[in-house]
Formats: C-alpha cells, sequence, structure tokens
C-alpha cells in the first residue's frame, strides 16, 4: 500500500480519457480498489506487455484479480468479471527486467469482452458508476467503520497509525468503504463482493461485518496470546526458582531429588503396570516431589505410592494343570471328600482346555473339624498357587473389605487388597473363612461389600476404597468356608457355588486318624514311628468312647493326649515300643466321657428318640412326655423355639383327633395336664423335624406303650397326619449310627437323600419310609396286650403314691 504522500500526488489530476479497450493486468492474491494506489511489481511476460502497451499509447490499465491466484499464466476466463480501471503513476525497472509500477485506481469497470491481442490480454470494458446515497445512516455506517477499523489497528501489530490516518481523512462513504477493504485482511472473494457491490450504503454494510469478524478474531487471539503469556511466565518463574532451590540445595551438599523418590522413580521404570496405574504413580510422585519430607501429607502420599507399587498387578502364578498330580495331592493330603475333589478336577479340566476361564467362587458348607480350611491349602498346592486365608468372623466394618478413604488418619486397603499383596500375585487361592458369621452394624455391612467381591461379573473391576483404582479379582480362586448357610445372606449365597461337606463316619475317622493325625501327632511330639502304635480297636475306642463330633478335632486331641503320654516314657529313658490297645485307652485318656444311652432312656412309656441337625453336624434328641391331672394345659420345657412349641401343639390335637383310635377316652385332654420336656435344657432347641419325635413320646406316654429303644426318626407333622421331608438327613442318619439306632423313621420324600449316605451306614441301619402319621405309631409303639385309658392310668399313680 502506497504511503499517505504518494495517494496526494497521485490524486492531483485524475481526469483521464477512458479508450473502449484497455490493456488487463491480472493480480493474484489481492483485489485493487478506486482511489486506492498500489504498488505493484510485474514479472509476467504479459503482464509486462500490457503496461508497455499502456504507457507507449498514454492510456490507463484494467487491474482484475485472478480467480486462484496459484495460475501462473491465467486466460480470460481465469479473471473475475469486474475490475478497476487504475492510471499508471510511475514506472521503475528492476535488474532483473521486472517493473515495479504504482497504480491509482479511479473507478470500476466491467469487462465486456476480449479482445484480439497476441502479447498480452485486452478486453473492451464498460465504466460502472456508483449508486450513491446520502441519508443519516450512511454517515452513521462511515462513522463505525472508522471505530472498528480503529479498534482492528489497535489489536493487530499489522497495521499503523498511517493507515488510521488513510480512513480519517477520506471525506467521501465510497472512498471510505473501497479504502478500507483495501486495507483489511479479508479474502480476494469477499474482497471481489465488495468490489462488485456498486450501492455505496450496501458495500459499507459488507465492509463493516467483515471488520468485525477481523476484530473478533483477533480479540479472541488477542485473549489467547495473553493466556499463553501467563502461563509461560508461571512456568518460567517456577523454573527459575527450582533452579534456584537446586542450586541452594546443591551449596548444602543436598540431593536435588529425595533418594526416596528416586527409588520409587526406578521402581516404576522396571515395573509392568497397567496404564491408569502408571499414570496415578507418575502423578503422586510429581506431587511427592514437591512436599517437604517432614510433612503429614508427604508420609500418606509415600505410603499410596508403596501400595501401588508394591501390588501384583501383572503378576501371575503358572496353574498346574496336571490333572493326575493334583489328584495325587489332594487324596494325599484329605481322606474322602469325594464331591469337593470332583469339582476341583473338574476347574482345572476346563481350565487347561480354556485358558480365559474365569475363577469360580466356591463355597465349603460343614460342621467344624471336617477339613474345610486345609481343603483349601491342599487345593492351592494342587494349582500351583499361592495361599491366602482371611477370617470373616466377627468382621462388622465395612471397611475391612473395602479399606478407608486416604482422608483418614491412618488409611489402609481392605484386607482383600492386602491380602492378594501378601501373595505376590493376582490370582491366589483366596479363602474367606467363617463366612456365615459375618456381622454388621453402624459402620456399615461387610456381606454387601463382598457381593462385588464374589460376583465373577463385577470383581474384575474392584473398587477398593483406598486404592481409587479398579483392581481385576477374576482371576482369583475365591473359596468361602462356613457351618450353616442359614446366616448368610440370601444375595451373597446366590453368588456362591454351595458344596457341603458332610459329617465323617466312624470308618473315616479310623483312616483319617491312621493316615494322618497319629503320623502328625508323633511327629510334633518328637516321636518316631518305632516308639509307638495305634490299634485299630483303639482309635474306634477313643472316637467312640471320648469324643463326640462330626469332624475330627476332639480325636486329633486325643490322639495328642496319648502321644504326650508315650512322649514321658521315652523322655524317662523307656525306649520300649509302646502298643496302644483297647485296655491301654483309660492309662492316657482316663474314664469313658461318653455313653450310649439310648436304651436305658426308653424303658418307660413317654420317651422317644429324635434326630436333629445342628451347626457341628448331627446329634439324636429326647423327648420326654408326661401327664398329670389337670385342666388340659400343655406344658413345654428345655429351651423350645417357636417352631418346634407348635410342632407339639400340632401332634397334642391331632392324637386328640384319633383318640378313639388309640383307645383314649374323648375327654381325656380336658382332664388331663401334658408336660413336654427336651433334656439339655440350656441349649436352644427350634424347628420342625422334631413333630414326629414328640408325636411318639405323647401316644407312647398316653397309650401306656413305650418306644423301641433301638428306633430314631424324624420329620414334620401335619394337622392332617401327613409327614413331610426334611433337611440334614445325612448328618441324622450318621448321628443315629454313632449312637447305636438300629432303625431310623424317614419321611417318603427323603428317600433319595440315602444316596450321599456310605454304603457300610446303610447296610447295618434298617430304613422305615413314612407317608403318614399312623405309619410312625405303628413303627414306633411296641405292642402290648391291653391298652389302659390315660385317666384310669393317672388316677391309679396317685393312689399309689
Amino acid at each position: 500500500m502506497a504511503n499517505e504522500k504518494d495517494m496526494q500526488q497521485a490524486n492531483k489530476n485524475t481526469q483521464i480519457h477512458v479508450p473502449e479497450t484497455l490493456p488487463v493486468i491480472p493480480l493474484r492474491n489481492t483485489v485493487f480498489f478506486p482511489q486506492q494506489v498500489l504498488p505493484i511489481s510485474v514479472g509476467r511476460e504479459k503482464s509486462l506487455y500490457a503496461v508497455e502497451e499502456a504507457q507507449k499509447n498514454n492510456t490507463p490499465v484494467l487491474v482484475v484479480a485472478q480467480r486462484d491466484g496459484n495460475e501462473e499464466n491465467p486466460s480470460f476466463e481465469d479473471l473475475f468479471s469486474m475490475g478497476t480501471v487504475a492510471k499508471i503513476v510511475k514506472t521503475f525497472t528492476m535488474p532483473d527486467g521486472t517493473k515495479n509500477v504504482l497504480l491509482q485506481g479511479f473507478s470500476r469497470a466491467r469487462i465486456i469482452t476480449e479482445t484480439h491481442s497476441n502479447s498480452f490480454i485486452k478486453a473492451a470494458v464498460q465504466l460502472v458508476e456508483d449508486k450513491p446515497a446520502d441519508d443519516i445512516e450512511v454517515e452513521a455506517l462511515v462513522t463505525t467503520v472508522r471505530n472498528v477499523f480503529h479498534r482492528m489497528v489497535e489489536l493487530s501489530q499489522e497495521y499503523s497509525d498511517e493507515h488510521l490516518s488513510i480512513i480519517l481523512n477520506l471525506d467521501d462513504a465510497a472512498g471510505t468503504a473501497d479504502i478500507t477493504a483495501a486495507i483489511m485482511g479479508a479474502s480476494v472473494q469477499e474482497k471481489q463482493r465488495i468490489l462488485e457491490t456498486l450501492d455505496v450504503k450496501e458495500r459499507l454494510q459488507k465492509v463493516h461485518m467483515q471488520l468485525n469478524k477481523i476484530v473478533q478474531r483477533l480479540e479472541i487471539g488477542s485473549k489467547i496470546q495473553s493466556d499463553v503469556q501467563q502461563e509461560i511466565n508461571k512456568n518460567q518463574r517456577e523454573y527459575y526458582l527450582r533452579q534456584q532451590l537446586r542450586a541452594i540445595q546443591k551449596e548444602l551438599g543436598e540431593d536435588d531429588e529425595h533418594p526416596e523418590i528416586k527409588e520409587f522413580r526406578d521402581r516404576l521404570e522396571k515395573s509392568k503396570l497397567p496404564y491408569d496405574v502408571r499414570e496415578t504413580v507418575e502423578k503422586e510422585l510429581n506431587r511427592l516431589s514437591k512436599m517437604h519430607t517432614s510433612s503429614a501429607e508427604y508420609t500418606v502420599t509415600r505410603t499410596y505410592i508403596e501400595w501401588l507399587l508394591d501390588l501384583p498387578w501383572s503378576i501371575s502364578t503358572e496353574d498346574n494343570l496336571d490333572i493326575d498330580q493334583a489328584e495325587k495331592v489332594l487324596d494325599r493330603d484329605h481322606y474322602g471328600l469325594d464331591k469337593v475333589k470332583k469339582r476341583i478336577l473338574e476347574y482345572l479340566s476346563v481350565r487347561k482346555l480354556k485358558n480365559d476361564m474365569r475363577g469360580p467362587i466356591l463355597c465349603f458348607v460343614g460342621p467344624p473339624g471336617v477339613g474345610k480350611t486345609s481343603l483349601g491349602k491342599s487345593i492351592a498346592e494342587a494349582l500351583g498357587r499361592k495361599f491366602v486365608r482371611m477370617s470373616l468372623g466377627g468382621v462388622r466394618d465395612e471397611a475391612e473389605i473395602r479399606g478407608h478413604r486416604r482422608t483418614y488418619i491412618g488409611a489402609l486397603p481392605g484386607r482383600i487388597i492386602q491380602g492378594i499383596k501378601k501373595a505376590g500375585s493376582n490370582n491366589p487361592v483366596f479363602m474367606l473363612d467363617e463366612i456365615d458369621k459375618l456381622g454388621m452394624d453402624f459402620r456399615g455391612d461387610p456381606s454387601s461389600a463382598l457381593l462385588e467381591v464374589l460376583d465373577p461379573e463385577q470383581n474384575d473391576t474392584f473398587s477398593d476404597h483406598y486404592l481409587e483404582i479398579p483392581f481385576d479379582l477374576s482371576k482369583v480362586l475365591f473359596i468361602a468356608t462356613g457351618n450353616m448357610l442359614d446366616t448368610i445372606p440370601a444375595p451373597l449365597r446366590d453368588r456362591m457355588e454351595i458344596i457341603e461337606i458332610p459329617s465323617y463316619v466312624e470308618e473315616e475317622k479310623l483312616h483319617i486318624a491312621k493316615d494322618f493325625l497319629i503320623p502328625k501327632q508323633i511327629k510334633e511330639h518328637g516321636l518316631k514311628s518305632e516308639n509307638v502304635t495305634f490299634n485299630d480297636d483303639a482309635i474306634r475306642r477313643i472316637i467312640s468312647e471320648y469324643t463326640k463330633e462330626a469332624g475330627v478335632r476332639t480325636l486329633e486331641r486325643r490322639v495328642a493326649d496319648v502321644c504326650r503320654g508315650v512322649a514321658k516314657e521315652v523322655a524317662r529313658g523307656n525306649d520300649t515300643k509302646h502298643i496302644i490297645d483297647v485296655s491301654g485307652i483309660p492309662e492316657f485318656l482316663g474314664p469313658q466321657k461318653y455313653f450310649i444311652e439310648v436304651a436305658e432312656r426308653l424303658t418307660r412309656p413317654g420317651v422317644a428318640t429324635g434326630l436333629a441337625w445342628t451347626p457341628v453336624g448331627g446329634d439324636i434328641l429326647f423327648v420326654e412326655a408326661t401327664g398329670m391331672k389337670g385342666q388340659g394345659k400343655l406344658i413345654l420345657t428345655g429351651h423350645l423355639g417357636d417352631v418346634m412349641k407348635e410342632s407339639a401343639q400340632a401332634a397334642l390335637s391331632y392324637i386328640s383327633s384319633i383318640a378313639d383310635r388309640l383307645g383314649l377316652s374323648p375327654e381325656f385332654h380336658s382332664k388331663t395336664d401334658v408336660h413336654i420336656h427336651v433334656p439339655a435344657g440350656a441349649t436352644p432347641k427350634d424347628g420342625p423335624s422334631a413333630g414326629v419325635v414328640i408325636l411318639a413320646a405323647l401316644a407312647s406316654l398316653l397309650t401306656g406303650q413305650p418306644v423301641r429303644n433301638d428306633l430314631a426318626m424324624t420329620g414334620e407333622i401335619t394337622l392332617r397326619g401327613l409327614v413331610l421331608p426334611v433337611g440334614g438327613i445325612k448328618e441324622k442318619v450318621l448321628a443315629a449310627h454313632r449312637a447305636g439306632i438300629k432303625s431310623v423313621i424317614l419321611p417318603e420324600r427323603n428317600k433319595g437323600d440315602l444316596e450321599e449316605i456310605p454304603a457300610h451306614i446303610k447296610d447295618v441301619l434298617e430304613f422305615h419310609f413314612v407317608k403318614e402319621m399312623n405309619e410312625v405309631l405303628s413303627l414306633a409303639l411296641k405292642k402290648t396286650e391291653k391298652t389302659q385309658d390315660v385317666s384310669e392310668r393317672l388316677e391309679a399313680a396317685v393312689s399309689t403314691n
């Protein structure tokens, strides 16, 4: 753009003659406007000929913008149809043959047609006049354009005060629009549209719109630049301060980074952490490097980093998929338990065929002492995995499972994550012991927190409150243990595969004692197999007379008692081999502790033997009934629960309904008080399965017929005389066998449960399956010649006393 002096000189004479045809100078990447003075460099051959032609004939030229600025040799079709007639004010020939030409525009012109010329472009033109507008709106537009242009000059370094002076000194609206359009940085197309706008008012509006766009763009750019500059200044300041700090630390003999942080960075480089974990560790390390080592937050952050680096995010142990070897390990450590071993071998087989299988969630349920916890260790050894045990008994705080948030002092991850860290791999065998003894209080419900842990569909993104980063638990083999299912919440129970581990029978206990317990106790007491030997009959006596349990813990303690006695003799110098036989047991264990008293207790009418299930296995249950003159009251003692009390009431009502068939007076109930007592009165008892035995005891009392002393029974009763199925059949049958029972009455619909009972037990027991209560009475009561009426027997008993 020419300066103001050149424009003033050029404007002295604008009255020039314009012929019908003019030489054309194509202009690249810009648009030339009337009243504009513009120096251009002419280097193309056709443009040089056009300038020479115009100077030779003393005519103006037509300056037209190219449609495509990259076109080096434009034709007539490559030009816009409207341009500006310009006078050549000055020309300067440069050493390289090009010319610098100072042009002054004075009128718009439209190209009519191209005329013939070989050396340059020549066209017939028609001058175009502006459509003037002198209203007040045009004046306002001129003022607005000047103000916006002023703002543009302030924001951009490309424009100077000289440009602003040119705009302010223009005294007509058309010139203001043209010169402003020429100066502002719009595109060639936008400028061409302004050039082709003949209405001055409309032209000013277009210029104003383009100026506003430029100003908005400049303001946004200025803001961005300001923000960037502030950030750069901040970073430069921090860099400068850090350099100063390092210099000070160097002068003081201190390293620029704490050795602990360097150690963390080295561990981070060597570790194979997932991307999100690595990103978190790096972020926390950068924070840690800015803290003073004595601050409390430093300790919290350091502990957090240690946990993230110590956890085995990507460390797994390789599974031992040798099925035969795994079976040998399981058989070596545990006798029996075929169902559990079968399930583990099935898991290994599927794992061998499908490498990405998720770990099952198993739950071993059974009485204490049957080997649930030790079985978990054997499974881990068989799989070649690490073993972690976590006891849930008495856990009441949800944070024990999910951890505490780091905002708390002394916060730590939950015991699940702690166990994973302890194992050192992300696929251990994780045993959740005593899951049925979880509690809850105001600190939350731990069983609800376990829902995510024990759900294979969710635990691949287990969230611990302390870590705040999901940890994948899907590779962990979780094994829960418990004594009973009733206390495990239903949603938690639904997520686990329940495997019931039953009580041991005497034969199984004998094998366990010979193969596992006795060798273990001999070794633990410093003895050798040459010092002591147990006969099978001695072991059986220990089992039957000195233990009363479903498992083998007490049996192991009794074996330990014997081993201690032998160790005392050996320590005194008695090296002779001690053979423990039946007669020698009392010497070590004292007098017999448990007796089979079924036959003794069932000598009188009104006593029956029932079978009960307890969390520690099956047991026999005595029900005693007696009658006295009264008003038909039913007295219940023995710490009975509501369900058991209702069973007693139902049994009495049923007997009343069949009094005539039993040979009883229809009014016996109104004249007799019946008292039912279940011994071991301090032990709570409940459940519907005692209905049958209560019925038998009442019938025995009222008819005077004793119950068979070799018979035990279980089953639920109804008022219509039906016997319904009950649970825990295997434990109850084993308890009957231990107590010397010969016959067992069971509900008809429990016949299928006998499949779980060992064959040698079924061979020595006689089973009776009943559907109705009259079948129970016919099987249970001993037949007598005459049934005495209950009222007569009560009167006789009173008179005798």
